[in-house]
C-alpha cells in the first residue's frame, strides 16, 4: 500500500457519512505502520464498539468501507474467515457488514476475523509443512488481499448501482 494520511483514510471511505467520519478513530499504531508491507489496512475502532474499517488499493487509489460487527457471537466451535481462509475458534470470527450509501440501500456482509488482523494471521498461520513450498504461503497472502479487494469492490459496485 501507499503511505496514507488521516485525511487520505477519511476520504477513502465510500460508505461513511458525516457521523462515521466524526467518530472514526485511527489505529493506535497508525504513525508506525510499515506501508511497504501492508496488503490492505484493516482495524477495529479503538473507541467505538463493533466498528471496523477496511481499506484496499484500487488502481493506485485507496478505497475503504466502514464495517459493523454483528452483536451476537457464534456458537460454532470453529469458523473460517472469508478473507484469510484460516480456521479460528468460533468466537474469533464475526459477521461484518458494510452498508451501501443511500437511503434503504441495504448492506453486504461476510465473516472476518474478529480483530481484523487477517493480514498478519495469514502470515502467522501454520508453519510450512514438510514438502510445502514458500509459494503456497505467497498464494495465501495474495488470496487474502484479492478477497479483501473483492469485498470492498462488492460494496463499491452496489454503491454505483444506486446512483
Amino acid at each position: 500500500m501507499f503511505p496514507m494520511t488521516e485525511a487520505d483514510v477519511r476520504d477513502s471511505l465510500i460508505n461513511a457519512d458525516a457521523d462515521d467520519l466524526r467518530i472514526m478513530a485511527l489505529p493506535h499504531d497508525f504513525l508506525l505502520l510499515d506501508w511497504d508491507h501492508l496488503d490492505f489496512l484493516a482495524w477495529r475502532d479503538p473507541r467505538t464498539r463493533g466498528r471496523g474499517y477496511l481499506i484496499v488499493m484500487h488502481e493506485h487509489d485507496p478505497v475503504g468501507v466502514v464495517l459493523r460487527a454483528a452483536d451476537a457471537s457464534s456458537r460454532a466451535r470453529s469458523a473460517m474467515c472469508n478473507l484469510c481462509h484460516t480456521m479460528q475458534p468460533g468466537d474469533q470470527v464475526a459477521l461484518f457488514t458494510a452498508h451501501r450509501p443511500g437511503k434503504d440501500a441495504g448492506s453486504v456482509g461476510t465473516y472476518i476475523c474478529t480483530d481484523l488482523t487477517c493480514h498478519e494471521t495469514v502470515r502467522l498461520a501454520a508453519p510450512l509443512a514438510p514438502g510445502e513450498m514458500r509459494a503456497s504461503v505467497d498464494r495465501r497472502i495474495d488470496g487474502t488481499r484479492s478477497r479483501a479487494e473483492a469485498f470492498v469492490e462488492s460494496v463499491r459496485e452496489l454503491a454505483r448501482s444506486t446512483h
